[in-house]
């Protein structure tokens, strides 16, 4: 049983390592609010809820980089609101780079146990 989920979890993170080489090639155009935890299926996914928030960071730091630009460029006098979204941003990256840390951590553990 620990090989067959350890060999889920590596497929699930060679997934996750492709889709996020594909959203920082092309950057696909997104719904106004965050999509949903999950496949719709009643499923849980641990790929599908991890694609989902590297969508959500990647949708916090567009927002965040369009109003930066409307401020520098004169269109928006909001500096207040584009550095809370460029903090929100921020945020949003530091909390999946820490949930990223804490499965890998896990993956190693796994892969340790004795078979």
């Amino acid at each position: 049983m620990g090989t067959e989920l350890a060999g889920q979890i590596r497929a699930d993170l060679a997934a996750l390592t492709n889709d996020a080489s594909r959203l920082a090639v092309t950057a696909p155009a997104l719904d106004a609010g965050h999509p949903a935890v999950g496949n719709g299926s009643g499923n849980f996914s641990f790929a599908q809820s991890m694609k989902d928030a590297l969508v959500s960071v990647d949708q916090d730091q567009q927002v965040a980089n369009q109003k930066m630009a409307d401020v520098d460029s004169g269109k928006s006098d909001d500096l207040v609101g584009a550095m809370l979204s460029s903090q929100q941003a921020n945020l949003s990256f530091s909390m999946l780079m820490q949930v990223r840390n804490k499965v890998m951590g896990a993956v190693d553990d796994l892969l340790k146990l004795p078979v």
